[in-house]
């Protein structure tokens, strides 16, 4: 399926609605102006495999832009817009993209980047981008109907960089394919969560992430309609499930994590009676919280795991969940291996690197090292993280293994802290780190941002503590509570943990509170 065919068979049926202004595009709208992107990619020169990048916030043409790039054989760079001049300049030049698109509503960073004299064409969406060529205009004086040569493209994602600079992920070589070639991303809106061409799916997270353009995409694909919330907001992201009667959303653990802690009378003021499945991804929810967000949506919560390389994932049905608390499911295609540092496999129950078979090939760009890295000597592929699985095949994760705390040769994995420190009522958010410690080489610190600014004093820190070590043992508990106006945490629920653990480092030997 692709879009194009369903603006054949219905060209007035929205192909995505921006949730808070209501602006459309229609199917037969989105046909026309990502063949006319297409035709202005090839008036640049580009052929199949070159890259372009987009660096915009949620807004109605990121769609007709990726499309374009996906019809014409083209790489697809999707930019965070909230990346500093300098990192972008990186991820453009790392990706050797030929072409820039940037919306005008960004400020004074398409000015910055365009100072970094990078040898590439550079448009903007909007008035007041200087130097920047007229995007829509340009696009706008191309023909409505196919390129000659027409094939598919596909995304080029850069990891977030919560554990350094990012990676660019090739998931295949561009080869000529058909733009309707197979996408198992439809398969499983279909199967697992019931998604038809009468589907109305919303997205909450920044486009530019992997799920939200991915599924946003495979939705295109069925023929639905999808839902863009310019930025997230709980109780937005409540009227727009009802304004919109939307069957089908995708959320992470801190938007539950927000909803939830939302007045009472406000969460029920909102019909969501129309919702069939929730999806949930980016990192394990804790059990807490997706219980109370199973009492409130009912048992249609569905999570899977996956990453950005797309070498794996596993599923879990809300039906399995409840007789699996905590897993994040079962391959439906690849095969789960937990393996210990030598490469070993293990048995159930014991805790490894989670590695994938039988998934599609990737690599990170200009990075053989790092590739490599990713790889067991049996070829298998694994994106960092630690876990087990059980008697079943269920996997549970721990955490990601750059993140474990080595105390006194213990090793402590923050996740299990954190989930449990964000079910108090009055924490928003959590982040436990490894920060320096003389006697043990690492110390647990727990750096909570408090639902209100004037509870981040020494008697709720105190509370957090006893509150932690009723209900996990002492050496997992924290030895130290800080407090954080605001974590740095990812529009797509990713925490940047190592921007807290390299400040601890950073000023070794002091224990003094971030603020």
């Amino acid at each position: 399926m692709h879009p194009y065919i369903h603006a054949q068979s219905n060209p007035d049926k929205p192909a995505m609605i921006m949730a808070t202004s209501g602006v459309m595009v229609t199917y037969g709208e989105l046909d026309a102006r990502s063949n006319q992107g297409a035709h202005l990619f090839r008036s640049l020169g580009l052929q199949a495999g070159d890259v372009i990048a987009a660096c915009m916030e949620n807004n109605p043409v990121y769609f007709e832009i990726a499309w374009a790039a996906q019809r014409s054989g083209l790489y697809f760079v999707p930019v965070s817009n909230k990346l500093q001049a300098d990192e972008i300049a990186y991820i453009l030049t790392d990706s050797g993209a030929k072409a820039l698109v940037v919306s005008a509503e960004l400020g004074d960073l398409p000015a910055q980047v365009l100072a970094r004299g990078l040898d590439i064409a550079h448009f903007a969406i909007g008035a007041g981008a200087d130097g920047y060529r007229d995007f829509l205009a340009e696009r706008a004086a191309q023909p409505v109907t196919p390129v000659r040569d027409e094939q598919a493209g596909a995304e080029m994602l850069y990891s977030s960089g919560t554990t350094g600079r990012p990676k660019g992920i090739k998931p295949r070589a561009i080869n000529g394919q058909p733009i309707t070639a197979p996408d198992l991303l439809v398969d499983a809106l279909r199967n697992l969560y019931g998604a038809t061409e009468n589907s109305i799916y919303l997205c909450p997270a920044p486009i530019y992430h992997a799920a939200p353009l991915r599924y946003c995409m495979a939705m295109m694909r069925l023929g639905g309609t999808v839902v863009v919330m310019e930025k997230f907001d709980p109780e937005a992201a409540l009227h727009a499930i009802e304004r919109y009667r939307v069957t089908t959303a995708q959320f992470v653990p801190t938007h539950f994590v927000r909803m939830l802690k939302m007045p009472e009378e406000v969460r029920n003021r909102y019909d969501v009676s129309s919702l069939q499945a929730v999806i949930h991804a980016a990192a394990p929810c804790p059990i807490p919280i997706k219980e109370a967000m199973m009492d409130w949506f009912g048992p249609i919560i569905h999570e899977y795991y996956s990453g950005s390389e797309g070498n794996g994932g596993t599923f879990i049905s809300p039906q399995e969940w409840l007789t699996h608390k905590g897993s994040v499911g079962r391959p439906r295609i690849t095969r789960l291996h937990i393996c210990d540092e030598n490469g070993n496999e293990l048995p159930p129950r014991t805790e490894g690197t989670v590695y994938f078979s039988g998934g599609p090939a990737f690599e990170y760009h200009n990075d053989a090292a790092k590739t490599q890295e990713s790889r067991h000597p049996n070829g298998w592929s694994t994106l960092g993280d630690v876990g087990w699985v059980d008697e079943e095949g269920y996997l549970y994760l721990t955490d990601r293994k750059s993140f474990m705390i080595i105390s006194g040769g213990v090793n402590i994995y923050p996740q299990e802290l954190e989930n449990l420190l964000v079910t108090h009522p009055r924490v928003a958010d959590v982040a436990v780190i490894g920060a320096p410690d003389e006697e043990m080489g690492e110390k647990v610190v727990a750096v909570v941002q408090p639902l209100e600014w004037s509870d981040a004093n020494d008697e709720f820190a105190a509370e957090l503590m006893q509150f932690a070590r009723a209900n996990l043992s002492h050496v997992k508990a924290p030895r130290q509570i800080d407090f954080m106006a605001e974590l740095p945490r990812h529009a797509t629920g990713k925490l940047y943990k190592r921007l807290i653990r390299d400040s601890y480092w950073a000023r070794k030997g002091e224990d003094s509170a971030v603020s």
